[in-house]
């Protein structure tokens, strides 16, 4: 992840999510409801899957271009879905 914003203007806490997938696709943006277990500044440099093939989705002021992957907690709180392991950016997953 490139860059991550608080987004105060959602109707639920999120995060605006700048996220590269390397030369082929490029840096896309998301927005995820994942303020519970992440700051910001914890998430920048951190890999996260992804799903790019989603059309654009205008949230508030932002327009999210791809689904951030994250599993729901028991207490409905978002978890992030990552490789245990660094990967190329932008690898395809299956």
């Amino acid at each position: 992840m490139l860059r991550c914003e608080p987004f105060p203007e959602a109707r639920k806490p999120a995060y605006k999510l700048w996220i590269d997938f390397g030369p082929e696709i490029g840096t896309r943006r998301s927005s995820a409801q994942i303020t519970t277990h992440y700051e910001p500044s914890a998430l920048v440099g951190r890999q996260v899957l992804a799903v790019v093939n989603f059309p654009p989705r205008q949230v508030g002021p932002f327009m999210s271009e791809v689904l951030t992957l994250g599993v729901y907690a028991e207490d409905g709180s978002v978890v992030l879905v990552t490789p245990d392991r660094r990967v190329q950016d932008g690898a395809r997953f299956g």
